[in-house]
């Protein structure tokens, strides 16, 4: 079983901490990092039975409760059985996000995610709580430096951010 886990906590209350979830995969999207990865399309606007992904990492919504979280089902073409979820708790000094995965991973996936799926999916979480802390504090989002072995994997699949941008 695989259970990855992202936490961070933000300097704002759990109502604009949702709020940013609930702009996942809209033309105002203000969580996800899509000026340096894959935007997250749905084929209709976030909520149960929406289906889509980002790049070529596809699920549909199995729950959401607006403000507070949403929960994603990988497809089974992936061969990760399981499913992802980000959430919100309200925290002393602000609002816990996190981001957890509990799969398991199966046929090629199960080589695939300890060499270079859970890399890439590391940083762009940590993309994604970057963002929501530039947006919650009015500063300006700066991409942290990736590491040599996520440009390295992103050099290997030819991923190119410029293509994602105009994809949008």
């Amino acid at each position: 079983m695989t259970v990855n886990i992202h936490e961070r906590l933000l300097p704002a209350p759990p109502k604009e901490v949702g709020e940013l979830i609930d702009s996942l995969s809209s033309d105002a999207d203000r969580l996800w990092p899509s000026a340096r990865w894959p935007p997250m399309r749905f084929d209709a606007p976030l909520g149960v039975g929406a289906r889509g992904g980002h790049g070529p990492i596809r699920y549909s919504v199995v729950r959401y409760e607006p403000g507070r979280s949403a929960a994603f089902r990988f497809e089974p073409s992936l061969r990760v059985i399981g499913e992802h979820r980000l959430e919100t708790e309200r925290a002393e000094g602000g609002t816990l996000v996190r981001h957890v995965i509990v799969a398991r991973m199966r046929g090629r996936m199960a080589l695939l995610w300890p060499l270079a799926v859970r890399w890439l999916h590391d940083a762009l979480i940590e993309d994604c709580f970057d963002r929501a802390h530039a947006q919650l504090t009015g500063a300006r989002w700066t991409p942290r430096p990736l590491g040599r072995w996520v440009r390295l994997l992103r050099r290997l699949s030819q991923v190119r951010s410029r293509s994602w941008r105009s994809t949008k």
